[in-house]
């Protein structure tokens, strides 16, 4: 019907008498419709040479403000100052994406080579301290002036400083400006958790700090983490310290104990995780308390096998292990079965006798009033100190003191072998590290960058 309609309206019988029907209307009404195509006309006209106006007014702008010098200097202004304001978050998370390539061992992106690479030196010495002299290791960015400076405290490993994975994070710190020192804790290298450690934390940092002229970042690894929160809340050392980042570290040193006992991950929420316990964990409490599980005159000789267990030194275990007689051989097997009832018996009698020796290593207690700024990292998959270590320690530190915390699968303990984490998972470590970067970088401490 539509179809039909236009065409009618469009045929010659419709046109003419459309012409008709025109010259059949009265003259006023001619006259309407003729003033009114007057009146579009002019409206027509106004809009144009509103048009050309307008026009011409652009072109003027443009000609006296834009093609001047000024507006090109405001404007080249304008943008240097949001490139600054931008730069510091880009660089802080160029220089993460760097260490970590390195300390995992992925090549370095050109471009982020190129923006935060600097050349390092590194330099082995000794220091005199109160306690005594401490062996250490500078590693030291090429070309920088007045660098920030951080230290980093080895885990439980007899390889101390020479530890492979250490080495490559203090490099890879170093590559990105800051001066890294990396001091020897004698008792941790010797898988001895005591107390012994925090004074030299506390001391080494002490050092460090007079030697770049402020406080200094510290880091610590697994056990030697949550010593370093202890050194960090006792008031003699407590101005040295700019920032503490805890990885893999205990809250309670108790609590991981029990751990190994129960295999049993207890968070604050309540909600209880079973992850059996790595053999390292319970062998490193057996080594520290070995008189609590062996006769004394065993002491000795079961020591030495332990040590080379924990040493990974299979000649020298083998040979402590021909001097046992057969009562002692028994009894370093037991204690190199975690899951044995007798051995998780003894666990927790030692756990019970050193509850107070524990509690003195622990950050727990501690952590309420600290005011230095705190980041906390923890892989989800530990079983040698679990991630729920790291959430009471979330849990007991002031908003304002806790700066970022992250339980993340991309990490295990304190090595990049988690399972298979997502993107996101890899953007929220590079980000922490970025946070970490910047808190190094500031004299607070503390970063914008949440």
């Amino acid at each position: 019907m539509l179809g039909r309609a236009k065409t009618y309206w469009a045929s010659p019988f419709c046109l003419e008498f459309r012409l008709g029907f025109w010259e059949r209307m009265p003259t006023r009404l001619k006259s309407r419709k003729s003033t009114r195509q007057r009146g579009l006309g002019r409206l027509t006209e106004r809009l144009k040479r509103s048009r050309e106006a307008v026009g011409r007014t652009r072109e003027r702008f443009w000609e006296r403000v834009v093609a001047r010098p000024v507006f090109y200097a405001l404007l080249t202004a304008g943008l240097l100052v949001f490139a600054l304001a931008g730069w510091p978050f880009v660089k802080d998370h160029l220089e993460a994406i760097a260490v970590l390539d390195l300390v995992s061992g992925k090549p370095v992106p050109a471009l982020v080579g190129d923006a935060v690479g600097h050349n390092i030196s590194t330099e082995d010495l000794t220091f005199e301290v109160e306690s005594g002299a401490v062996r250490a290791r500078i590693y030291t960015p090429e070309g920088v002036k007045n660098p920030p400076g951080l230290v980093v405290f080895h885990g439980v490993d007899h390889l101390g400083i020479d530890e492979p994975r250490l080495e490559s994070f203090a490099s890879a710190m170093a590559s990105c400006g800051i001066e890294v020192l990396t001091p020897e804790l004698p008792d941790i290298k010797d898988y001895h958790v005591d107390s012994t450690s925090v004074k030299t934390i506390g001391e080494a940092t002490q050092w460090f700090a007079r030697k770049t002229g402020g406080p200094v970042g510290v880091m610590g690894l697994s056990f030697s983490g949550g010593l370093a929160l202890v050194a960090a809340a006792d008031p003699l050392y407590k101005p040295d310290f700019k920032f503490v980042l805890a990885v893999g570290s205990q809250d309670s040193l108790g609590r991981v104990a029990q751990y190994y006992r129960t295999n049993e991950d207890v968070r604050p929420n309540g909600t209880v995780e079973l992850l059996p316990a790595h053999e390292y964990g319970p062998l490193v409490l057996e080594y520290e308390y070995v008189e609590d599980f062996v006769p004394r005159q065993d002491v000795g000789p079961v020591r030495a096998v332990l040590r080379a267990h924990l040493y990974e030194d299979k000649s020298a275990e083998e040979a402590a292990a021909l001097k046992l007689s057969e009562r002692q051989k028994l009894e370093a097997l037991e204690l190199m079965d975690a899951t044995s009832t007798k051995t998780r018996d003894l666990i927790a009698k030692a756990n019970a006798k050193h509850a107070d020796e524990m509690a003195g290593l622990s950050p727990r207690g501690k952590l309420r009033t600290m005011t230095t700024p705190v980041y906390l990292l923890h892989g989800q998959a530990d079983n040698i100190i679990p991630s729920a270590e790291t959430l009471w320690m979330a849990s007991e530190l002031p908003s304002e003191t806790l700066q970022a915390v992250l339980v993340s699968p991309v990490i295990s303990h304190i090595d990049f072998e988690g399972g298979k984490p997502g993107a996101m998972d890899e953007w929220r470590l590079l980000h922490f590290f970025a946070l970490v970067m910047h808190a190094t970088e500031t004299e607070s401490g503390k970063t914008p960058w949440l």
